[in-house]
């Protein structure tokens, strides 16, 4: 993966060099291979933030962005900074030219507090030297152009009309401009098909991610409990949502059980449409990658509003995949992300069917009751010290790990409900 940072520098560094003439001033030409002249599928352009206001008495800048922009195709964005450990105290706000109509969107706001993702401390993953700090990303839809202002605040949950911008901003803030790329194909229903009952097409084997099938039972392990397994639902792979295997790193990170499954929303949005449902975790995955210096992509699982479920992080879907969805609690866990944001909309029936079926299942091949509570072993978080065991639900939220508002109110509101269907899916009263 560090080679693959390096190069793909290299290559938006290159494309700013070879813009034609007639492209807008700043933007960027959309990378092409060097020896067809096609479109890359996918792309990252990384533009620094400049200074825009500081604090008087210390000179230090407490507000960063970039004016109005041109810049090369975009659909999803975010910020990233230089250390991961460092929080950004503010608020991020984003704006941006539909491509389709040359007419720029309001602000948007980015979720700013994103350290409670990722690798746990310690792992070989998060001392890789390549992880930054990072806001949550943000699915526009096709863009063409940019603004962004970044401001830092000593209680950034003050009201925003009275509130000073005094609090110091992380080093090497830049904006990140995620173009997903074309897709092989498209595999998941509209929502207009999700309403007639049409079946989701699905990799019946389970897809590794290094090309080698995996049977319903398998474990890294080895054995399973037998006792109220689920049905296992309908799972999009990798393939299927058109995963660029090449950005990943080619090592495969295993935990040796599934007792808890953690629940969370991506915070991207919900102004996305189920058939670009593939295309905004084209644009997640190349953001946990090559912005945010992970892995792979950080959930095992993600779920789109119109309930198709999606592989996540290579490995094998009914294998012990170890993720980087919730820090403290990665190991002998799953992480299952539901696209959109859900603090204060209602998740559809959908999902929350979805996530039932797919926690009962996964849950199942290791003998775990959804209804159940479960011990982990904090590996440190804000909410629990390192070496601490925790008594969890089977199926929780983010926040019950972390002191996070993930999964929104919303959603984590629902998943009473979800460990009871999960268990009657399991064959259990």
């Amino acid at each position: 993966m560090r080679a693959f940072l390096s190069s793909s520098i290299g290559v938006a560094c290159a494309a700013a060099l070879v813009l034609p003439l007639s492209l807008p001033s700043g933007a960027a030409a959309a990378p092409r291979d060097a020896r067809t002249g096609s479109p890359v599928p996918g792309s990252t352009e990384s533009l620094p933030l400049i200074p825009l206001g500081s604090e008087r008495s210390s000179g230090v800048a407490t507000e960063q962005g970039l004016p109005q922009r041109d810049v090369q195709p975009f659909s999803l964005v975010g910020v990233v900074w230089d250390d991961a450990d460092a929080e950004l105290n503010g608020s991020v706000q984003v704006r941006n030219r539909s491509a389709e109509t040359g007419d720029w969107s309001g602000w948007q706001d980015l979720e700013t507090h994103n350290a409670e993702h990722g690798a746990d401390l310690g792992t070989s993953e998060r001392d890789s030297g390549t992880v930054r700090g990072s806001t949550a990303p943000l699915w526009v839809g096709a863009s063409d152009g940019v603004q962004v202002r970044v401001q830092g605040y000593d209680n950034p949950d003050a009201d925003p009309e009275t509130r000073p911008a005094r609090a110091p901003l992380p080093h090497g803030l830049s904006l990140e401009l995620i173009d997903p790329g074309e897709a092989p194909e498209q595999l998941p229903v509209t929502e207009a098909d999700a309403s007639r009952g049409q079946a989701v097409p699905t990799d019946a084997t389970g897809s590794t991610g290094s090309g080698k099938a995996t049977t319903a039972a398998g474990s890294a392990t080895g054995a399973v409990a037998k006792p109220y397994k689920a049905p296992r639902p309908k799972i999009i792979s990798r393939k299927g949502w058109g995963a660029n295997e090449k950005l990943r790193e080619r090592q495969l990170g295993y935990t040796k059980t599934v007792k808890a499954a953690f629940v969370h929303h991506s915070a991207t949005g919900n102004n996305y449409t189920c058939k670009q449902a593939p295309s905004v975790i084209r644009g997640i995955y190349r953001y946990h990658v090559t912005s945010s210096g992970w892995r792979d992509i950080g959930y095992n699982f993600a779920i789109d509003k119109c309930g198709n479920i999606y592989e996540g992080r290579a490995g094998g879907v009914t294998k012990p995949v170890m993720g980087a969805h919730t820090l403290g609690f990665n190991t002998n866990s799953t992480g299952i992300a539901v696209l959109g944001s859900y603090s204060t909309t209602n998740p559809p029936a959908a999902v929350t069917t979805a996530v039932a079926k797919l926690a009962a299942w996964k849950l199942g091949l290791h003998g775990i009751n959804p209804k159940g509570k479960v011990t982990l072993t904090s590996a440190g978080s804000n909410k629990f010290k390192k070496g601490k065991k925790v008594s969890m639900n089977a199926i929780s939220g983010h926040r019950d790990g972390f002191v996070t508002d993930c999964p929104g109110n919303r959603l984590y509101s629902k998943l009473g409900a979800v460990r009871v269907s999960a268990a009657k899916y399991q064959g259990r009263s």
